[in-house]
């Protein structure tokens, strides 16, 4: 069975402590750069507190030493995950790995708000499988010592062949049926990515953005 995780982007602290003490049995929680630029470290702590384990999410790209120290600071925070971007690089992934300690960390591979035409224009090639891009990007993370990688629903099986079982894959843009994709490209259902493989299930707006949030969440939840 995944982990179902609460993305809470929402415009205040105030407004994602309330969603989160809302719901039941929510035992993870996702802070994304908007509402951590907006309320920073005390809301971290504040989630701690009400003993919900925190998955900060700022997908850390930068260099190595720079990194180190957003991880450090992280886990002394008592963040329980976090994200780096495996475009990082070798030396950065390796470097926040050193400083990471109990904090696990898992890697970004590609954006599910991707196509391959748009990440190859970021990366000036084509890319004619995102499927081999993920794959490679996860082996990097493996290498480097990450405790997983978040890649989308779509790219979970060919993860596991790649990586075995024991890495996290933990899949953003989880849809029930019926829902809007929003600007997720690549979107999955919970049952879909569980069977597949998934760890760890992160789901925002469709519970945020709910007429009833209990209710989707409870629909999720059972769904996983």
């Amino acid at each position: 069975m995944a982990e179902l995780v609460l993305a809470l982007d929402l415009p205040s602290g105030g407004e994602a402590l309330a969603l989160a003490e809302r719901l039941p049995e929510v035992g993870w929680v996702k802070l994304g750069p908007m509402l951590f630029v907006r309320e920073g470290p005390p809301l971290v702590r504040a989630f701690v507190d009400r003993g919900m384990r925190v998955f900060l999410d700022l997908k850390w790209h930068d260099i190595p030493h720079t990194v180190a120290g957003a991880v450090a600071a992280a886990r002394d925070l008592g963040v329980a995950m976090a994200t780096v971007h495996c475009l990082g690089g070798q030396r950065m992934l390796a470097a926040a790995v050193a400083a990471a300690g109990p904090l696990a960390l898992v890697g970004v591979t590609v954006l599910t708000s991707h196509d391959a035409g748009e990440l190859g224009a970021v990366l000036g090639r084509g890319v004619p499988d995102l499927g081999v891009e993920v794959e490679r990007l996860a082996r990097s993370a493996r290498d480097a010592g990450l405790r997983g990688v978040v890649a989308s629903g779509h790219e979970v099986g060919l993860l596991r062949a790649a990586l075995g079982d024991a890495p996290w894959v933990v899949v953003p843009g989880i849809r029930l049926p019926g829902d809007a994709p929003n600007d997720q490209a690549r979107v999955m259902t919970p049952g879909e990515a569980v069977r597949l493989g998934a760890t760890h299930l992160v789901v925002g707006r469709p519970v945020s953005a709910a007429a009833d949030p209990t209710d989707a969440w409870a629909r999720l939840r059972a769904a996983t």
